[in-house]
C-alpha cells in the first residue's frame, strides 16, 4: 500500500466545503486535475451508493470511473472507494479552523507499483484539484 496526503485551508466553513462534495453538479466542475471535465452516469451520495462518471481530458480522450462511497459524515468526513484500476480509497476530512476549514486529502492505493508508477500523476493531480475546489468555493485557499 502506499498513501499520497495533501491538505488545504479554505476560507470557507466545512459546511460549504462538503456540499461542494455532495452537489454533483459542482463537484463535476473541480473533480480531476486541471482541463479536465466530467460525466457523471451515476451518483448516490450515501454510504454504499455508487459514483459512475468518465473524466473527459483535455485531449479528448475518455477515462471511466466507479466509485463506491464508503462513509458519509455531514460536513466532516467522505470516504471514498475507488472499485477500477487503480484501486484506492480515498478519505477527504473536514476539520474546521479560525477563518475556515482545512481539507485533509488522503489516499491510499492498494499495489505500491502502480503507487510508484503513477506519483509523478497523482501528487500534481491532487494538488490540482483542490486548486479548482478554491474556484468553485470563490475563496482563497493556502497551506
Amino acid at each position: 500500500m502506499h498513501t499520497f496526503a495533501t491538505q488545504r485551508f479554505f476560507e470557507a466553513s466545512p459546511d460549504a466545503v462538503f456540499a461542494a462534495m455532495a452537489d454533483p453538479e459542482r463537484l463535476a466542475r473541480w473533480w480531476g486535475p486541471q482541463g479536465f471535465s466530467n460525466v457523471f452516469e451515476v451518483f448516490e451520495f450515501k454510504p454504499g451508493g455508487r459514483w459512475v462518471f468518465t473524466m473527459v481530458g483535455p485531449d479528448g480522450a475518455h477515462y471511466p470511473n466507479e466509485c463506491v462511497f464508503r462513509q458519509i459524515e455531514v460536513g466532516r468526513r467522505v470516504v471514498i472507494a475507488h472499485v477500477v484500476q487503480p484501486l484506492f480509497e480515498l478519505a477527504l476530512s473536514l476539520e474546521p479552523e479560525a477563518g475556515g476549514t482545512r481539507l485533509v486529502w488522503t489516499q491510499v492505493l492498494e499495489d505500491e507499483v502502480v503507487a510508484q508508477a503513477m506519483a509523478h500523476i497523482i501528487e500534481p493531480a491532487n494538488e490540482q484539484n483542490l486548486d479548482r475546489l478554491s474556484q468553485v468555493l470563490g475563496v482563497s485557499s493556502g497551506a
